[in-house]
């Protein structure tokens, strides 16, 4: 037998054990490779379509590409670790060291080639369904499947880098004691370890100020502490699996008449064992998990926020014309022109708005006509409000505000004109995008509105002119007004923006570029936090069935003192169901906690809410762990049951 045939027999026999690891492997090869089918399509080749696909992808590969470095080194180096006997063992038989490395370097290679293999076939055989999947979520005109030498040599020469790197920096980490202590295995590192009262006291109180500090924010609050609240949460996890929850356990263990049970005795006895094992794995399970629901969780409460972007911008176009402006009725007749060019339906509605000093808040507030109000009310299908002399509504910025100032009473004077108005109650519509009046905007009634333009010059008393078109279809001017966005863009480059004398807003491009940007980035969050969720359970995979051969024994033995299959099965689930809950669980609650504080900053920006999100984000994650479990315990017990 040959040294490769050694290595390549090597890699058959552990099967079992890195299966795990090939899988997640080969799937990140997978995902790596359909990203680069994306980053090299020649569709991708105009406006922001392109930006966003090539960003994003890059952005995605580069992550990927890191997070699989650290996973395979991680794996190996833990692999490594749970061989020692068996290197024990060869270099006892005269194996020298630098053919020890030798052999570790062709089996991680042997296994490396063929996971990226593997990935790069499965890639390329869901290209076309992944390519039909992003043409619908960038509503592009056509994404053709293509063949092309870049996505392969891309993923197979950055996948084959990390292999090679890995292979040669895993075998660095075996120890190089005697030979001794390499033939007592992963046993002789167990006894070293030890639990520290004050770091399992610090793990507690870390992970209860981070939760409290979450749950109490506020919008400036959790700006000035969103770096230092995840390094806390950081340390206080790695503190809880490595001391604190070993340390309640010993806890319970004292209480004799709970702990001196049957099954309570097997149970905990060596899950105190198992957590003094994996007390890292543990670790780094959470802390990926948390990273794979949080990075759904974000990108899903973004989609969100697109979902409910025209709620928040009703409007299909929106001119605004500043006093001087000589070019206001050309550009107002360009965007007319352009409409009825590409046979779109819509309701043009002029407004006049003046400005005046409130005497009772002593700021400016924005002034606009009732017939405008309820002329553009009446194209959305709004009852027309009435307003009578001498008493104007407030013009609510959003749902908050209106609930605010829905039972409002105000009494003031505009100071230029000396008219006494009593501001009482709200506009119930939602008629303009947040602050496109004014932050502080009311209605009065016409005769009103008159008499403060015949009280003093007109154009002192206008502030701008506004021209709302309202139209049903508003996805379709995406393309209206380009030219017109562009002469903006330049006069701002010329004069700066408070020299500009006109702006002009197009929601429903905005509304395809967030849709395109948020859809896109939620479907690679997706297959990423895949990854990561693939690559965490493997972790968990790992460690049960490198120990697989010792449990086997043990339950031998208790099934010689008599117990029962029921019986077994029931020790199973309390020894397995810590390993896998356990960490996701902790995964879970941070997860929850940072989205109460990222409701915060969405509840300021958009007053939007994300808790359907983070229902379906932990839901959907919740249910595949379940899964999971069960798979995993029906082939754990197989494999006890089975002798040696």
């Amino acid at each position: 037998m040959t040294f490769r045939q050694f290595a390549y027999r090597n890699v058959v026999r552990n099967r079992r054990i890195y299966a795990a690891f090939f899988m997640a492997s080969a799937f990140s090869v997978m995902v790596f490779f359909l990203y680069s089918m994306l980053l090299f399509h020649p569709a991708m080749n105009e406006g922001f379509v392109e930006e966003i696909a090539t960003s994003g992808m890059l952005m995605a590969e580069f992550v990927l590409f890191i997070f699989t470095l650290f996973f395979l080194f991680y794996s190996m180096r833990a692999f490594l670790q749970a061989r020692t006997k068996e290197f024990g063992i060869l270099l006892l038989l005269g194996m020298a060291r630098n053919q020890l490395q030798r052999l570790i370097f062709l089996e991680t290679m042997l296994i490396g080639s063929v996971a990226i293999v593997a990935g790069t076939s499965l890639g390329f055989v869901f290209s076309k369904f992944f390519l039909m999947i992003v043409k619908e979520l960038i509503q592009v005109p056509t994404l053709p499947f293509y063949f092309t030498w870049q996505p392969f040599a891309l993923t197979i020469g950055s996948f084959a880098s990390v292999f090679v790197i890995i292979s040669l920096v895993a075998p660095m980490f075996i120890r190089t004691g005697e030979v001794y202590d390499l033939l007592q295995g992963e046993s002789a590192e167990q006894d070293a370890y030890s639990t520290s009262k004050w770091r399992a006291l610090a793990g507690i109180v870390l992970l209860a100020v981070t939760y409290t500090m979450a749950v109490y924010a506020t919008n400036l609050y959790v700006i000035r502490v969103i770096y230092l609240l995840p390094a806390a949460a950081v340390l206080g996890t790695y503190f809880f699996f490595s001391d604190s929850l070993p340390y309640m356990i010993q806890l319970f263990r004292t209480r004799k008449r709970l702990y001196w049970r049957p099954f309570w005795l097997l149970s905990l006895s060596e899950g105190v064992v198992r957590l003094k094992e994996n007390a890292r794995m543990f670790f780094i399970v959470t802390m990926v998990s948390t990273l794979a629901f949080m990075s759904v969780g974000l990108l899903a409460s973004l989609t969100s926020f697109a979902n409910q972007y025209r709620e928040i911008n009703p409007l299909g176009l929106v001119y605004k014309s500043y006093p001087g402006n000589v070019l206001e009725q050309i550009h107002v007749r360009e965007l007319t022109d352009e409409l009825n060019e590409k046979d779109i339906d819509y309701t043009v509605v002029p407004f006049r708005v003046l400005q005046q000093k409130s005497s009772f808040t002593d700021k400016n507030v924005s002034i606009v006509r009732l017939s405008s109000i309820n002329a553009l009310g009446y194209t959305f299908g709004h009852d027309a409000v009435n307003v009578k002399n001498g008493e104007a509504l407030f013009l609510p910025q959003s749902e908050s505000s209106f609930e605010q100032l829905k039972d409002h009473s105000v009494k003031t004077s505009l100071e230029k004109s000396n008219l006494d108005v009593t501001i009482s109650g709200a506009y119930p519509y939602r008629l303009f995008p947040p602050n496109a009046i004014g932050a502080n905007a009311i209605v009065i009634s016409d005769e009103d509105f008159d008499r403060i333009l015949m009280g003093e010059d007109g154009s002192t008393a206008s502030l701008f002119r506004y021209y709302a078109f309202n139209i049903a279809n508003w996805q379709e001017t995406k393309d209206v007004g380009r030219a017109l966005h562009e002469d903006e863009l330049q006069s701002i480059l010329l004069g700066g923006e408070t020299n500009t004398l006109f702006s002009f807003g197009n929601p429903g491009l905005n509304y395809s570029i967030i849709r395109t940007t948020f859809s896109l980035l939620l479907f690679m969050g997706l297959l990423l936090a895949a990854v990561l969720f693939l690559a965490a359970g493997s972790f968990v995979y790992f460690r049960l069935y490198t120990t697989l051969d010792r449990d086997r024994r043990q339950f031998d033995v208790l099934r010689r003192m008599g117990i029962t299959d029921k019986e077994l099965k029931k020790i199973v689930n309390r020894q397995l169901l810590p390993q896998f809950f356990i960490p996701w669980g902790v995964a879970f609650i941070h997860t929850a906690f940072a989205f109460l504080a990222l409701q915060v900053i969405w509840d300021a920006l958009a007053e939007i809410s994300i808790v359907t999100e983070l229902t379906l984000v932990l839901g959907g994650f919740a249910i595949l762990q379940i899964s999971y479990f069960y798979l995993i315990r029906w082939r754990y017990l197989s494999h006890i049951r089975t002798p040696e």
